[in-house]
């Protein structure tokens, strides 16, 4: 059942990702003048910065499911 949950987690979050690419004013606006190799790059190092605080909540989240089955 949890797997199964997971699952459409997942999928969900998959399938809005147009709704996620959406940005802040700022930063379309910096894309824009910076051309298509700048906006890849641009696009990068946002990734690259929020890689951190996702392996961390995964992690947390992970151990904390983990104990919870322990813990009946």
């Amino acid at each position: 059942m949890m797997k199964r949950k997971i699952a459409l987690l997942i999928l969900f979050l998959l399938s809005t990702a147009d709704i996620w690419a959406q940005g802040c004013a700022m930063c379309s606006k910096t894309a824009e003048s910076l051309g298509a190799s700048g906006a890849k790059q641009l696009n990068i190092g946002i990734l690259y910065l929020a890689a951190i605080p996702i392996a961390f909540v995964g992690t947390i989240s992970y151990l904390w499911l983990k104990n919870s089955k322990k813990n009946p």
